[in-house]
């Protein structure tokens, strides 16, 4: 067979290796094969892998998270399946850190017990990526670099996949054939001004995957990651920061979260966000202040340098010395636990289209995910499509419907509006749709602005053929999508707050799917 993969991050690399075993394999990322979310990974990748621990422990811990929202089945298979992905990324020749021979373990937000490994510190997403790429040079695949994912092409009889339409650096256009199309692209932290995501994530394979009539589903919740560099352009400060010891501060000095939730900055990623963005409030909209001066006080004076390399390189960019004095910080988008809509092993609602990693919604993460199950996600989803693609393919290709099962009495659905490219309109600037986002949906919402915000994307189109117009296209599409799903969620669950119901509701405890169909109420 002829498969096409979307993406290089950790789920498309892992899946092109494993599919390449048995099928013909093109990979297609939009900029260099090394260039992805994964590559900027910090914090680690969250496994069961010693005694002490257990993977009831972890999956207890996920669902908590989730809010009521995550898929049991999902998260029973994560949290059981880690450790074998994380040893076969090991044998990939990930070099995980150690201490005193074994692997060591970080502890994280809402985690029990220390269970997240690193990799060079706070470069783990790095040597991940640096393993993988290095995999896919020996493997026998082609790689296309700088190429966009324009468009799925489907057979008009069967609905069934049939290719990809790419765009080429040059501005040339081509339509891969193909018996089935992986989606490991990514997520959509561009929907935003404020992003620790690279300039790549604009929801290219979300936006696809919708336009060719496939489910999407909990779009509703994107997670803000509380601590973003606010001197240096929403970079990224691990959650491994706060779980050695690290605290909040506001600009008095006095810590803040210990009066918000009993886990203080270890509290769930949305509750340590909105604590933040209620603290900049009180402070005139200035950011909080991260102070890990107690871990030099504590360890030594190159503690930080050693143990978190790459974000004292950005503070020493930005002028900061973090060993003597608290950084400012501030939340910024961050991750989507929405996504195209999947079973377990990949498959969506489009017969031949598989999605794996952020750009999937498996329901693994439910309404908020926990600190360092994303590239585990990625890891183990990403394995088990390839692995059935590769025990039964063509026959691998059904579609699934998600009318029946547990999920399906616990779920309502959406119509989406006229989509982008058919309406006609002023064209907004990518700014101008980040700062509407950010303002109507972003940490809080409520009803006033969700509506304002509806109709001002309604009135938008995004027409233009270069790359830049196709993705500030695929941003508004999602920015539909992801705001007609708050509007039905009357409620607050994970990252979904709405100030106007700030409280959770046990009738709202469903799933919210986005089509282009006639909305179906179940």
């Amino acid at each position: 067979m002829n498969v096409i993969v979307v993406g290089s991050g950790i789920a498309g690399l892992v899946a092109a290796l494993e599919l390449s075993r048995a099928h013909r394999v093109t990979l297609v990322t939009k900029s260099r094969l090394a260039e992805s979310n994964t590559r900027y990974a910090q914090g680690g990748i969250a496994a069961v892998m010693t005694p002490e621990d257990s993977v009831a422990e972890h999956i207890e811990d996920t669902l908590r998270a989730g809010a009521g929202l995550c898929r049991p089945e999902a998260v029973e298979i994560l949290c059981s399946e880690g450790p074998q992905r994380v040893r076969d990324l090991v044998a990939l020749g990930v070099a995980f850190d150690q201490k005193n021979g074994e692997l060591a373990q970080g502890l994280e937000a809402a985690h029990s017990r220390p269970r997240i490994l690193h990799a060079g510190g706070d470069a783990t997403g790095y040597a991940i990526e640096m393993a993988l790429v290095a995999a896919i040079s020996d493997a026998n695949l082609t790689v296309l670099e700088h190429t966009f994912a324009a468009d799925l092409v489907l057979d008009h009889n069967t609905g069934q996949t049939r290719g990809l339409e790419v765009i080429y650096e040059d501005g040339q256009r081509e339509i891969l054939p193909a018996d089935a199309v992986l989606l490991a692209s990514g997520g959509a932290g561009h929907l935003f001004p404020y992003t620790t995501n690279p300039s790549v994530t604009t929801g290219d394979g979300i936006a696809l995957a919708l336009r060719a009539g496939a489910q999407l589903a909990d779009l509703e919740f994107y997670q803000f990651h509380p601590t973003a560099l606010s001197a240096s352009g929403g970079f990224l400060i691990s959650e491994a920061v706060r779980g050695d010891g690290a605290v909040l501060r506001a600009l008095d000095g006095t810590r803040f979260m210990q009066s918000i939730h009993p886990d203080a900055e270890l509290a769930p990623r949305d509750v340590v966000a909105r604590g933040i963005a209620s603290q900049m409030a009180k402070q005139g909209g200035q950011p909080v202040l991260l102070d890990a001066t107690g871990l030099v006080r504590e360890h030594g004076g190159d503690f930080l340098a050693r143990r978190f390399p790459t974000i004292n390189a950005a503070c020493q960019r930005a002028g900061l010395d973090w060993a003597h004095k608290p950084i400012p910080v501030a939340p910024a988008a961050h991750y989507w636990m929405g996504g195209v809509r999947t079973d377990v092993w990949g498959r969506t609602s489009i017969p031949g289209l598989f999605a794996v990693g952020e750009v999937a919604c498996t329901g693994v993460h439910g309404a908020n995910r926990l600190a360092s199950n994303s590239l585990l996600e990625s890891l183990v989803f990403a394995w088990r499509a390839a692995d059935l693609l590769v025990a039964e393919g063509p026959a691998a290709l059904t579609a699934n419907s998600f009318e029946t099962g547990p999920d399906r009495a616990h779920e309502t659905r959406t119509e989406l509006p006229d989509a982008p490219w058919l309406k006609t309109g002023p064209l907004p600037s990518r700014e101008a749709l980040q700062n509407l986002m950010w303002n109507a949906a972003g940490i809080e919402r409520n009803e006033a602005s969700l509506r304002q915000a509806h109709t001002q994307l309604q009135r938008w189109t995004a027409p233009g053929h270069t790359v830049h117009a196709r993705e500030t296209a695929n941003l508004l599409l999602l920015g539909e999508a992801l705001v007609s799903a708050a509007l039905q969620r009357r409620e607050s669950r994970g990252e979904h707050f709405r100030t106007d119901f700030p409280t959770p509701v046990e009738a709202q405890r469903h799933h919210i799917a986005v089509t282009r169909e006639v909305p179906v109420t179940c």
